[in-house]
Protein backbone atom coordinates (compact mmCIF):
# COMPACT_ATOMS: atom_id res chain seq x y z
CA UNK A 1 0.00 0.00 0.00
CA UNK A 2 1.32 3.44 -0.89
CA UNK A 3 2.21 6.04 1.74
CA UNK A 4 -0.06 9.11 1.27
CA UNK A 5 2.74 11.31 2.58
CA UNK A 6 5.05 10.34 -0.27
CA UNK A 7 4.76 11.60 -3.85
CA UNK A 8 3.84 8.91 -6.37
CA UNK A 9 5.99 8.55 -9.47
CA UNK A 10 4.38 7.20 -12.65
CA UNK A 11 6.83 6.01 -15.28
CA UNK A 12 5.70 6.28 -18.92
CA UNK A 13 7.51 3.85 -21.19
CA UNK A 14 7.20 3.95 -24.97
CA UNK A 15 8.85 5.18 -28.10
CA UNK A 16 9.48 8.82 -28.91
CA UNK A 17 6.38 10.15 -30.66
CA UNK A 18 4.04 7.53 -29.22
CA UNK A 19 1.78 10.11 -27.57
CA UNK A 20 2.97 9.91 -23.98
CA UNK A 21 2.85 13.67 -23.45
CA UNK A 22 -0.81 13.83 -24.52
CA UNK A 23 -1.74 10.91 -22.32
CA UNK A 24 0.10 12.36 -19.34
CA UNK A 25 -1.92 15.55 -19.75
CA UNK A 26 -5.18 13.61 -19.99
CA UNK A 27 -4.43 11.49 -16.93
CA UNK A 28 -3.39 14.55 -14.91
CA UNK A 29 -6.58 16.37 -15.90
CA UNK A 30 -9.09 13.55 -15.38
CA UNK A 31 -7.50 10.96 -13.11
CA UNK A 32 -6.55 12.88 -9.97
CA UNK A 33 -8.56 13.73 -6.87
CA UNK A 34 -9.23 17.19 -5.55
CA UNK A 35 -6.13 18.53 -3.85
CA UNK A 36 -3.73 16.38 -5.87
CA UNK A 37 -1.05 18.20 -7.82
CA UNK A 38 0.62 16.72 -10.90
CA UNK A 39 4.00 17.52 -12.42
CA UNK A 40 5.58 16.15 -15.57
CA UNK A 41 9.27 15.28 -15.91
CA UNK A 42 10.39 15.20 -19.54
CA UNK A 43 13.71 13.81 -20.81
CA UNK A 44 16.18 16.58 -21.55
CA UNK A 45 17.28 14.76 -24.71
CA UNK A 46 13.86 15.03 -26.34
CA UNK A 47 13.27 18.44 -27.97
CA UNK A 48 10.75 20.88 -26.59
CA UNK A 49 7.48 21.02 -28.50
CA UNK A 50 4.60 23.49 -28.43
CA UNK A 51 2.39 20.97 -26.63
CA UNK A 52 4.67 21.09 -23.56
CA UNK A 53 3.02 24.35 -22.52
CA UNK A 54 -0.17 22.38 -21.84
CA UNK A 55 1.51 20.05 -19.35
CA UNK A 56 1.38 20.71 -15.60
CA UNK A 57 4.54 21.61 -13.73
CA UNK A 58 6.96 20.70 -16.51
CA UNK A 59 10.59 20.08 -15.63
CA UNK A 60 13.41 18.11 -17.26
CA UNK A 61 15.46 15.12 -16.22
CA UNK A 62 18.90 14.16 -17.52
CA UNK A 63 20.35 10.74 -18.37
CA UNK A 64 23.95 10.97 -17.15
CA UNK A 65 27.07 9.43 -18.64
CA UNK A 66 27.08 7.05 -15.66
CA UNK A 67 23.68 5.63 -16.58
CA UNK A 68 21.80 7.37 -13.79
CA UNK A 69 18.89 9.81 -13.61
CA UNK A 70 19.57 13.38 -12.58
CA UNK A 71 16.58 15.52 -11.62
CA UNK A 72 14.97 17.24 -8.69
CA UNK A 73 11.60 16.02 -7.49
CA UNK A 74 9.09 18.76 -8.42
CA UNK A 75 8.22 20.68 -5.26
CA UNK A 76 4.69 20.21 -4.00
CA UNK A 77 3.76 17.53 -6.52
CA UNK A 78 1.72 14.59 -5.25
CA UNK A 79 1.90 12.77 -8.60
CA UNK A 80 5.00 12.93 -10.80
CA UNK A 81 4.49 11.76 -14.38
CA UNK A 82 7.95 10.68 -15.49
CA UNK A 83 8.32 10.40 -19.27
CA UNK A 84 11.16 8.06 -20.24
CA UNK A 85 13.57 8.85 -23.04
CA UNK A 86 11.92 7.15 -26.01
CA UNK A 87 15.25 6.65 -27.80
CA UNK A 88 17.12 4.95 -24.97
CA UNK A 89 16.91 1.43 -23.61
CA UNK A 90 13.81 1.27 -21.37
CA UNK A 91 15.30 -1.47 -19.17
CA UNK A 92 18.27 0.73 -18.25
CA UNK A 93 15.89 3.54 -17.35
CA UNK A 94 13.67 1.30 -15.24
CA UNK A 95 16.73 0.09 -13.35
CA UNK A 96 17.92 3.66 -12.72
CA UNK A 97 14.50 4.96 -11.67
CA UNK A 98 14.21 2.89 -8.50
CA UNK A 99 17.28 4.38 -6.72
CA UNK A 100 16.25 7.85 -7.89
CA UNK A 101 12.78 7.39 -6.39
CA UNK A 102 14.23 6.12 -3.12
CA UNK A 103 16.78 8.94 -2.93
CA UNK A 104 13.99 11.52 -3.22
CA UNK A 105 11.63 9.99 -0.67
CA UNK A 106 8.99 9.09 -3.23
CA UNK A 107 7.22 5.85 -4.20
CA UNK A 108 6.46 4.16 -7.47
CA UNK A 109 2.86 4.70 -8.48
CA UNK A 110 2.63 2.67 -11.64
CA UNK A 111 4.57 1.88 -14.78
CA UNK A 112 2.56 2.71 -17.90
CA UNK A 113 3.54 1.47 -21.35
CA UNK A 114 2.24 3.46 -24.30
CA UNK A 115 2.20 1.35 -27.46
CA UNK A 116 2.47 3.02 -30.85
CA UNK A 117 0.35 0.38 -32.58
CA UNK A 118 1.07 1.72 -36.05
CA UNK A 119 4.82 1.50 -35.51
CA UNK A 120 4.68 -1.87 -33.77
CA UNK A 121 2.38 -3.50 -36.34
CA UNK A 122 4.63 -2.35 -39.20
CA UNK A 123 7.77 -3.64 -37.46
CA UNK A 124 7.43 -7.18 -36.06
CA UNK A 125 11.04 -6.96 -34.91
CA UNK A 126 9.90 -4.49 -32.24
CA UNK A 127 7.90 -7.10 -30.32
CA UNK A 128 10.84 -8.11 -28.06
CA UNK A 129 11.26 -4.42 -27.18
CA UNK A 130 7.61 -4.17 -26.17
CA UNK A 131 7.89 -7.49 -24.33
CA UNK A 132 10.42 -5.82 -22.03
CA UNK A 133 8.23 -2.75 -21.51
CA UNK A 134 5.11 -4.81 -20.77
CA UNK A 135 7.11 -6.99 -18.36
CA UNK A 136 7.63 -3.92 -16.15
CA UNK A 137 4.20 -2.36 -16.71
CA UNK A 138 1.01 -2.20 -14.67
CA UNK A 139 -0.96 -0.65 -17.53
CA UNK A 140 -0.58 -0.90 -21.30
CA UNK A 141 -2.21 1.91 -23.34
CA UNK A 142 -2.81 1.02 -26.98
CA UNK A 143 -2.36 4.25 -28.92
CA UNK A 144 -1.99 5.27 -32.58
CA UNK A 145 -4.46 2.59 -33.72
CA UNK A 146 -5.54 4.32 -36.92
CA UNK A 147 -5.20 2.01 -39.94
CA UNK A 148 -4.18 -0.91 -37.70
CA UNK A 149 -6.24 -4.06 -38.12
CA UNK A 150 -8.32 -5.13 -35.13
CA UNK A 151 -6.80 -8.59 -35.40
CA UNK A 152 -3.33 -7.17 -34.75
CA UNK A 153 -4.62 -5.36 -31.66
CA UNK A 154 -6.26 -8.57 -30.42
CA UNK A 155 -3.17 -10.66 -31.14
CA UNK A 156 -0.93 -8.15 -29.36
CA UNK A 157 -3.03 -8.31 -26.20
CA UNK A 158 -3.29 -12.10 -26.42
CA UNK A 159 0.51 -12.30 -26.56
CA UNK A 160 0.45 -11.31 -22.88
CA UNK A 161 -2.95 -12.35 -21.58
CA UNK A 162 -2.32 -15.91 -22.78
CA UNK A 163 0.72 -15.89 -20.48
CA UNK A 164 -1.45 -14.56 -17.62
CA UNK A 165 0.19 -11.16 -17.41
CA UNK A 166 -1.78 -9.22 -14.76
CA UNK A 167 -1.34 -5.77 -16.36
CA UNK A 168 -4.35 -3.82 -17.61
CA UNK A 169 -4.88 -3.08 -21.32
CA UNK A 170 -6.72 0.09 -22.29
CA UNK A 171 -7.55 1.47 -25.74
CA UNK A 172 -6.66 5.11 -26.37
CA UNK A 173 -9.08 7.22 -28.38
CA UNK A 174 -8.25 10.78 -29.41
CA UNK A 175 -5.43 11.00 -26.85
CA UNK A 176 -7.72 10.01 -24.01
CA UNK A 177 -8.30 6.92 -21.91
CA UNK A 178 -11.71 5.84 -20.71
CA UNK A 179 -10.72 4.97 -17.14
CA UNK A 180 -8.13 7.52 -16.02
CA UNK A 181 -8.74 6.90 -12.31
CA UNK A 182 -8.24 3.15 -12.78
CA UNK A 183 -5.07 3.73 -14.78
CA UNK A 184 -3.55 5.82 -11.98
CA UNK A 185 -4.68 3.54 -9.14
CA UNK A 186 -1.30 2.71 -7.51
CA UNK A 187 -1.98 -1.00 -7.10
CA UNK A 188 0.82 -3.08 -8.62
CA UNK A 189 -0.22 -5.25 -11.56
CA UNK A 190 3.20 -5.88 -13.10
CA UNK A 191 5.05 -9.14 -13.58
CA UNK A 192 8.36 -7.63 -12.53
CA UNK A 193 9.05 -7.52 -8.80
CA UNK A 194 11.89 -5.01 -9.16
CA UNK A 195 10.09 -2.13 -7.44
CA UNK A 196 8.74 -4.24 -4.60
CA UNK A 197 10.33 -4.25 -1.15
CA UNK A 198 9.14 -7.81 -0.59
CA UNK A 199 8.08 -10.62 -2.95
CA UNK A 200 4.40 -10.33 -3.80
CA UNK A 201 3.93 -14.01 -4.56
CA UNK A 202 5.44 -15.58 -1.43
CA UNK A 203 3.16 -17.91 0.55
CA UNK A 204 3.13 -19.71 3.86
CA UNK A 205 2.67 -23.43 4.37
CA UNK A 206 3.18 -26.02 7.11
CA UNK A 207 4.06 -28.65 4.52
CA UNK A 208 7.85 -29.17 4.30
CA UNK A 209 7.82 -29.67 0.54
CA UNK A 210 5.76 -26.50 0.03
CA UNK A 211 8.04 -24.63 2.41
CA UNK A 212 11.04 -25.61 0.29
CA UNK A 213 9.24 -24.30 -2.78
CA UNK A 214 8.50 -21.06 -0.92
CA UNK A 215 12.18 -20.57 -0.12
CA UNK A 216 13.07 -21.07 -3.78
CA UNK A 217 10.49 -18.50 -4.86
CA UNK A 218 11.74 -15.94 -2.34
CA UNK A 219 15.34 -16.42 -3.44
CA UNK A 220 14.49 -15.70 -7.05
CA UNK A 221 11.80 -13.05 -6.59
CA UNK A 222 14.31 -10.20 -6.24
CA UNK A 223 15.96 -11.16 -9.54
CA UNK A 224 14.61 -9.97 -12.86
CA UNK A 225 15.35 -11.65 -16.18
CA UNK A 226 15.69 -8.31 -17.95
CA UNK A 227 18.12 -6.91 -15.36
CA UNK A 228 20.42 -9.92 -15.14
CA UNK A 229 23.94 -9.33 -16.50
CA UNK A 230 26.47 -11.55 -18.21
CA UNK A 231 30.06 -11.72 -16.99
CA UNK A 232 31.07 -9.04 -19.50
CA UNK A 233 28.36 -6.63 -18.38
CA UNK A 234 25.84 -7.17 -21.20
CA UNK A 235 22.25 -8.05 -20.42
CA UNK A 236 21.39 -11.72 -20.46
CA UNK A 237 18.09 -10.80 -22.11
CA UNK A 238 18.87 -8.18 -24.73
CA UNK A 239 16.28 -6.16 -26.63
CA UNK A 240 16.40 -4.35 -29.98
CA UNK A 241 17.86 -0.86 -30.33
CA UNK A 242 14.75 1.28 -30.66
CA UNK A 243 16.55 3.95 -32.71
CA UNK A 244 16.74 1.50 -35.62
CA UNK A 245 12.94 1.72 -35.92
CA UNK A 246 12.48 5.47 -35.43
CA UNK A 247 12.95 8.42 -37.78
CA UNK A 248 16.30 10.11 -37.29
CA UNK A 249 16.50 13.47 -35.57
Amino acid sequence: MSDPAKPLVYLFLGTAGSGRRSLARDLAASGLAEGDRAAVLLPAAEPEVEFDAKLPGVARWVWTEHGTISAELPAGATHVLFISDGRLNPVDQVEALKPWIEAHGAEIGRVICVVDCGLASANPGLLPWYDACVHFSDVVLLNRREDVENKWISDFQSRYTDQFFPCLFELVKKDRVKNAIIVLDPVARRISQYFEDEPQWAFESDDEEDAADEEEVELTAAEDPYLELRAGGRRVKEIPDITAFLPSG
